[in-house]
């Protein structure tokens, strides 16, 4: 039978899959020597256990009564002792931080009897009473299910009857009428009394814990976060310490360094007389944690010693949570921080400048997706702004959007399309999916510490917490600000998530530094350049010298080309060449289409050749001495057509009116023999080249005599042809053919010697499964995983999105879009096949990928694995795929698998 329960002094960090991070890290930290109050943790499989069949598994109780029995031993108190009551907290803890997600309940044990023998042992009863009504409160919301609102109702009718505004001007008496009022609430609307005995609040408390993995919040917390559903939480039972004592008692949040920026200093909040749920709800305003050198030196000196140990010890930024109780400090928890993107370049350098970790641990530390934060626009500071508050620089980021008031609106008028900014005095876990649809989130209240902040933070998302001067009414959906102004529901406001600064209407922007190094604009070296910009440079630098794969560029003009060169493009993975047929040469490919004679097609293609040609001479000169890959034509000639509907209504209407319109007439036959049910699978790609005489030729020729072109000009091209669509080799060997009898034709009319490749796109379930027989003829692979990934799944991308995508991921059919992220185990399992057959039939073959998964972060680790020579993406998400590229080696490197 499988141990459930572990002591704290049994645990250690190393133990987050069966204890969580919250047991693991406490029994860190009891090993450490550090002041933690005694306590056990109960496994995440006792959960798994307890969720499968909805009662505890077998031992488990047994093992909790033995550890029971021995932390009251060690506290010298019983668990609810009507004389001198042991109380405890119950607290979840998953191996993934989720902050707010899952359940907490404070001061289990407190019961009728028991609260006035802690008001006797501390000497004080307010303070018993407060923590009597907290417990209820707690235990009513989150054992009994009912609604908080019932519970905030009440006290609100207390302070008002008072004529006060805080919970700490509520006297002994005043909440002991509140436990009454709370009391009625539980009987009214659970059906049942709040439970006098202290252990059936301590087990009802567990199961809560237990069943809050699979709350609302908590899957779909999970689902943005892509943590696994599988691992449960753990739950931590630890004796009380209070903060909620008096005045020499408090609580407080603290970070080893800003979590924000990254800077190294003093962070944190603090609430005296308060429990750790207030720092986080932010219901009341903390004070920043430099001011507890004022109220409590003693206790404040030892916290910042504990903190650089921590620091020291987890080679990390720690996010700490701490309560004093009368003067004694208590550690009640620590883990590696959340961070923003800046923040994890920032400190990610700082610690192997201090030693603590190398390049190769700092690699490791950051990822593709905060560097693509570090590359979103940013408020022009020139801007006309109409500033209208001021808050804390939560989280980074110039967040434009129109106001919402609740959760609700936010993801209505986000899956409209709307921007939207979520505007709350104070978020709460409820507010999950609201903060997810939002472009930013506004509060009132809150510190760097409070849910709004930290969940943000976690997920990149601009936010400003604790604006004081704006006043926040979600009843009347208003927002007022200083000097008469008043933001209603639906008006855009601007959030500065790096300055706390609030604007009305909508603040242009500019490009960030980091952009603006990657362009060149910005010398790291320089003694301007901040230092985000030089942990970029090392980062990349670093990634850059590890790396095994290169990284290309989607790109069809030469501004594109150039813009990811200087990006650090290594060449062009993908031109899409149906993209220059576009806008003033629409008109070209119609006559190409309407054509019928062998001459007049001929005709066309020749008017279109030169044009193709000075677009690959230019394209080729953007990427000199570096590979090009060109596509040949792609898409159903359809496309290139008006629409069906809005020609036949100019024919009809023509035809009314007596006009001759001959052309129109032309081109709407064309377009209704070209009709397709479904063209995403019909004539298209390489299919195009077989049944359209001179179509591939021209476009081939267009190529090569481009080469030749850059040759004589002193450059320098390495020409890749690549044949779309491809389902088999026979397919690809008539395509090939003819582009080999086209090369010899410029070789002897340029009199220059060409080098280039033909490959193909595998992008078809038949052409990874006969890619041996592909590779025979194909000089190289390009996995075009868009289109592999809809002719894997029977998708239409265009259709299945809108449709039911969104169910997909709400029902977890779908940890994620498979267009955003590569499926490894269908999609990918035939891009690994084709991969390993390509290459037993041609030892070399040269791989790569130009979907749009060549620049998602997950995606480019699984491609380094499946041994691919590059990926490509857009321009922009080239410094992203460098990154990941270099952190998939080092991870390979460091976990003993070499590349091929």
């Amino acid at each position: 039978m499988p141990k459930f329960v572990y002591a704290f002094a049994e645990a250690n960090k190393d133990m987050k899959d069966l204890l969580g991070g919250k047991g693991a890290n406490l029994g860190e930290m009891t090993r450490m020597g550090l002041p933690v109050p005694p306590g056990f943790t109960i496994t995440t499989e006792a959960c798994l256990g307890y969720l499968a069949h909805r009662e505890f598994p077998d031992g488990l109780a047994d093992e909790v009564s033995e550890q029971l029995a021995k932390l009251e031993q060690s506290m010298g108190k019983t668990l609810g002792d009507p004389g001198d009551p042991l109380l405890v907290s119950v607290r979840s803890g998953a191996k993934f931080s989720m902050p707010g997600m899952m359940e907490t309940v404070l001061n289990v044990g407190l019961n009728d009897e028991s609260v006035h023998g802690l008001a006797r042992q501390a000497g004080n009863e307010r303070f018993a009473w407060d923590s009597y009504r907290r417990l209820i409160q707690m235990f009513g919301k989150t054992v009994l299910d009912i609604d908080g609102e019932h519970f905030e109702d009440a006290i609100e009718a207390a302070k008002g009857a008072k004529g006060v505004r805080n919970d700490v001007d509520l006297d002994a008496d005043d909440l002991r009428q509140l436990v009454e009022v709370y009391k009625k609430v539980v009987h009214e609307h659970a059906g049942r009394d709040f439970p006098q005995q202290p252990r059936e609040q301590m087990d009802l408390a567990v199961r809560a814990v237990f069943d809050s993995w699979n709350t609302e919040r908590a899957v779909i917390y999970r689902r943005q976060e892509r943590i696994p559903s599988d691992l449960g939480t753990a739950v931590n039972i630890v004796a009380m310490v209070f903060g909620n004592m008096g005045d020499d008692s408090g609580t407080g949040v603290a970070f080893t360094r800003d979590p924000a920026s990254g800077a190294q200093g003093i962070y944190g909040d603090y609430l005296q007389n308060a429990q750790g749920e207030d720092v986080v709800a932010g219901i009341r305003n903390t004070v920043p944690l430099r001011d507890l050198e004022t109220i409590d030196k003693r206790s404040y000196d030892e916290l910042l010693q504990i903190m650089q140990t921590l620091e020291e010890h987890y080679r990390d930024l720690c996010d700490i949570e701490f309560t004093i109780e009368r003067g004694k400090l208590w550690m009640l928890q620590t883990r590696v921080g959340k961070r923003t993107a800046a923040a994890a370049f920032r400190i990610a350098t700082q610690l192997v400048d201090q030693g603590l970790i190398d390049m190769t641990e700092a690699l490791a530390r950051v990822n593709g997706a905060q560097l693509a934060q570090l590359m979103f626009p940013r408020f022009d500071e020139k801007a006309d702004r109409h500033k209208i508050g001021q808050g804390m620089n939560a989280s980074p980021g110039a967040a434009v959007g129109k106001v919402v008031f609740d959760s609700y609106t936010a993801v209505k008028w986000s899956r409209s399309g709307e921007k939207v900014i979520l505007v709350r005095r104070e978020t709460n876990p409820d507010d999950l999916n609201g903060m997810i649809a939002a472009n930013g989130i506004l509060t009132s209240r809150g510190g760097k510490t409070s849910h709004a902040a930290v969940v943000a933070r976690g997920m990149g998302k601009t936010c400003v917490c604790g604006a004081e001067e704006l006043d926040v009414n979600t009843k009347e959906r208003v927002l007022r600000a200083p000097h008469g102004v008043t933001v209603h529901e639906g008006d855009v406001i601007s959030i500065d998530g790096a300055t706390g600064e609030v604007f009305l209407g909508e603040v242009p922007v500019v490009d960030s530094p980091v952009v603006r190094y990657f362009e060149g604009e910005i010398d790291p070296a320089a003694e301007e350049a901040d230092d985000l910009v030089r942990a970029v440079h090392r980062m990349m630098g670093h990634a850059d010298g590890v790396r095994r794969m290169a990284v290309r560029t989607n790109a069809d003009t030469p501004e594109d080309a150039a813009r990811a060169r200087r990006f650090g493009a290594q060449g062009i993975g993908l031109c899409r060449t149906e993209h220059m047929f576009l806008g003033e040469r629409r008109s070209l490919v119609e006559r190409l289409i309407l054509a019928d004679t062998d001459e007049a097609r001929e005709r066309q293609l020749g008017e279109l050749l030169p044009l193709q040609r000075q677009d690959f001479i230019e394209l080729l000169e953007a990427m000199d001495g570096l590979p090009v890959t060109i596509r040949l034509l792609d898409p159903p000639l359809h496309e290139f057509l008006p629409d069906i509907t809005e020609l036949s209504v100019r024919v009809a209407v023509a035809e009314s009116r007596g006009e001759n319109r001959e052309n129109d007439l032309r081109l709407l036959q064309a377009v209704h023999r070209l009709h397709e049910q479904n063209p995403m699978l019909g004539l298209r790609g390489v299919r195009l080249g077989v049944v359209i005489p001179g179509l591939f030729q021209m476009q081939a020729r267009a190529i090569l005599e481009a080469a030749a072109h850059r040759i004589k000009a002193g450059g320098v091209p390495r020409v890749e042809i690549m044949v779309p669509l491809v389902a088999n080799v026979q397919e690809f060997e008539t395509v090939k053919q003819d582009i080999i009898q086209v090369a010899r034709e410029v070789r002897e009319a340029e009199t220059t010697h060409l080098e280039f490749l033909i490959g193909t796109m595998i992008e078809l379930p038949r052409a990874a499964l006969t890619a041996d027989q592909i590779a025979e003829a194909a000089e190289f692979f390009s996995f075009g995983t868009n289109d592999l990934t809809q002719t894997t799944w029977g998708f239409s991308r265009d259709d299945v999105e809108a449709a039911f995508f969104s169910a997909y991921l709400e029902k977890g059919i779908f940890g994620v879009s498979p267009f955003e992220s590569i499926d490894r185990d269908g999609v990918g399992e035939l891009v690994r096949i084709a991969s390993e057959k390509g290459r037993a039939q041609r030892p070399g073959l040269k791989l790569g990928v130009c979907g749009e998964h060549g620049g998602d972060p997950d995606s480019v680790q699984f491609f380094n694995e499946v041994g691919l020579d590059y990926v490509s993406c857009s321009p922009f998400r080239v410094p992203v795929a460098r990154l990941e590229a270099g952190r998939a080696t080092s991870a390979r490197r460091a976990n003993g698998n070499g590349s091929r």
